[in-house]
């Protein structure tokens, strides 16, 4: 598997701008109205809005924003755009593999956007199939070990949880857990119930086949990825780069 989530650290260490978070804070907002619009505001029974509302807190995303959202996306809020989901799937530099999902009200305007972006980094917005056949549709959760805890039995209770692999970073005291998506919640609940501090539980696409490329080749993929998640609709991308340690380095 590859290191995907390394670089989102990296990324969510670095000083944000006030411009970036409150794009962030757009892109959080449309989510949780959408999970609110589909499984309503409950989050005990809607994981998807558990998730959405989980990742707003852990970016400091005012209480009232995240209120304001799930009531717009229930119904009790006014006004609102009806967005909806896509994906878009495309090659980089280098022959890497790209997936972009994106929460939109314009489908038109997303597709323009997403195809400028990667026609300017390099790449190529490809046919539906391209991509996503390189990609496995999982569930990623991090887990903080608490400093008392010995990491190799923080591992071994991640797999008495239901993992199907296990990363752990020994420096970081982190431990990224695999799950299949459909038992996300489950792993999620269960890693929780033994008192491990879950900081994030999240779908992810990940590459079955990685991609490693030399230091310019890399740098282009990574200014991609930057230019599509600048797009106000787009969500998340995901890519099949795996970053060798020197260039993990270089980055941090």
């Amino acid at each position: 598997m590859s290191g995907h989530s390394k670089w989102a650290t990296i990324k969510h260490k670095k000083e944000m701008t006030d411009n970036k978070r409150g794009q962030l804070f757009t892109k959080l907002t449309r989510e949780i109205t959408v999970a609110a619009r589909e499984g309503g505001a409950d989050m005990d029974s809607n994981f998807r809005l558990r998730l959405a509302v989980q990742r707003a807190k852990a970016e400091s995303m005012p209480a009232d924003n995240i209120k304001r959202a799930i009531e717009r996306g229930a119904g009790g809020g006014a006004g609102g755009a009806n967005y909806e989901e896509v994906t878009y799937e495309g090659k980089g530099p280098g022959g890497t593999a790209l997936i972009v999902s994106a929460l939109t009200d314009n489908r038109n305007r997303t597709v323009a956007e997403v195809r400028a972006a990667f026609t300017r980094g390099g790449g190529s917005l490809g046919e539906s199939g391209s991509a996503a056949w390189i990609f496995d549709t999982m569930g990623v959760i991090e887990v903080q070990v608490d400093p008392k805890q010995d990491m190799d039995e923080a591992e071994l209770a991640a797999i008495d949880a239901g993992a199907q692999d296990v990363k752990r970073d020994d420096d970081e005291r982190v431990l990224e857990v695999y799950s299949a998506f459909t038992d996300l919640k489950a792993v999620t609940d269960a890693l929780a119930g033994a008192g491990m501090n879950v900081t994030s539980s999240a779908k992810a696409l990940v590459p079955k086949t990685t991609a490693q490329l030399d230091e310019e080749k890399a740098q282009q993929v990574l200014k991609l990825i930057d230019r599509l998640e600048e797009l106000d609709d787009v969500q998340q991308v995901y890519s099949n780069l795996e970053l060798s340690d020197a260039q993990m380095a270089a980055l941090g």
